[in-house]
C-alpha cells in the first residue's frame, strides 16, 4: 500500500524512473478521477501517481474532478499528497524556473465542487484552513530540496485562478496587492478537499512565465513548455530524494 501519491499537473504528467507495477481506474462516488492511477516504486518505495489533466493532458483545470481525484487517492492508502503544479511568477522572488513550497493560498476560482461536505449531512462540517499546507510535509520537501543542492523558494502564497485563460495585467496588479507571489489555475479547491479527508497536502510549484505584466510582450506558450521541460528534471529529482527517503 502507497503512503505517498504524487498529482502530476502541466509538464508532469508522468515519471520517467517510476517501475510501474499496475494501474487501476477506481470509481469514486464523486465520478470519474481524471486518469488512472499508476502504481510503482522508486527506489524500492511505493508511491501512486495521478495526472490531473489526465494521461493526454486535456482536462481543463476548472473541468478537473478535484473531488474525484482526491477521494480516489485516500481510497489507495495514500495520506501524503505531492501535489506538483505549474505556475506564474508575480514578484521577484519567481522568475521562470524557480521552484516554490507555498505555504499560504488565496482562492479566486468559483463554481468549482469544492467540498465533500455539501448534502446529506447529519451537522454542518467546517475545517479549520489557517495553514492550508501540511507543515510536516513541506518540512520534507525544504530539506530534502537543500540536502539535493536544489534551489527552492521555501515560501510563498499561491493565487488560484478559475483559467482556462491566462489573466489580465490589472488582475496579476490586483493579486500582488492582496500578497500573492504566484499565480496558477489548479490549487484549489485541490487543498481544500485534502484537508477535508484529513490529508496531508503539500504544493511544488514550479513557474513557467513570468505572470501577466510583469514582463514585455505577451506570454508565448513555447516559451512555458521550454521552462518546464527544464524545471521538471529538477523536480522529478527532488520527488525521486523524497521517495528514497521515505
Amino acid at each position: 500500500m502507497a503512503n505517498l501519491a504524487i498529482i502530476g499537473g502541466t509538464g508532469l504528467t508522468s515519471l520517467k524512473n517510476l517501475e510501474v507495477s499496475r494501474r487501476e481506474t477506481l470509481h469514486t462516488p464523486y465520478g470519474e478521477p481524471s486518469a488512472a492511477l499508476t502504481y510503482g516504486a522508486l527506489d524500492g518505495t511505493e508511491v501512486v501517481f495521478l495526472a490531473r489533466h489526465g494521461d493526454a493532458h486535456t482536462i481543463a483545470p476548472h473541468r478537473v474532478n478535484y473531488r474525484a481525484n482526491i477521494w480516489a487517492l485516500r481510497e489507495t492508502g495514500a495520506r501524503r499528497i505531492i501535489a506538483v503544479c505549474a505556475v506564474g511568477g508575480i514578484n521577484k522572488d519567481m522568475p521562470p524556473r524557480k521552484l516554490a513550497i507555498p505555504d499560504q493560498i488565496i482562492d479566486y476560482t468559483w463554481s468549482r465542487e469544492h467540498t465533500f461536505f455539501d448534502t446529506e449531512l447529519t451537522h454542518v462540517t467546517h475545517i479549520d484552513f489557517t495553514r492550508p499546507y501540511c507543515e510536516d510535509l513541506r518540512d520534507v520537501l525544504i530539506a530534502t530540496a537543500a540536502r539535493a543542492g536544489i534551489e527552492i523558494l521555501p515560501h510563498g502564497t499561491y493565487g488560484a485562478t478559475q483559467g482556462p485563460r491566462l489573466e489580465t495585467a490589472a488582475e496579476i496588479d490586483r493579486m500582488e496587492r492582496d500578497g500573492c507571489d504566484m499565480v496558477g489555475m489548479t490549487g484549489m479547491p485541490e487543498a481544500a478537499l485534502a484537508r477535508e479527508l484529513d490529508l496531508c497536502y503539500a504544493h511544488c510549484a514550479v513557474s513557467a512565465n513570468w505572470a501577466a505584466g510583469r514582463s514585455e510582450g505577451i506570454i508565448e506558450m513555447r516559451e512555458i513548455e521550454v521552462n518546464l521541460e527544464h524545471s521538471m528534471q529538477e523536480v522529478r529529482t527532488l520527488l525521486g530524494h523524497v521517495i528514497a527517503n521515505g
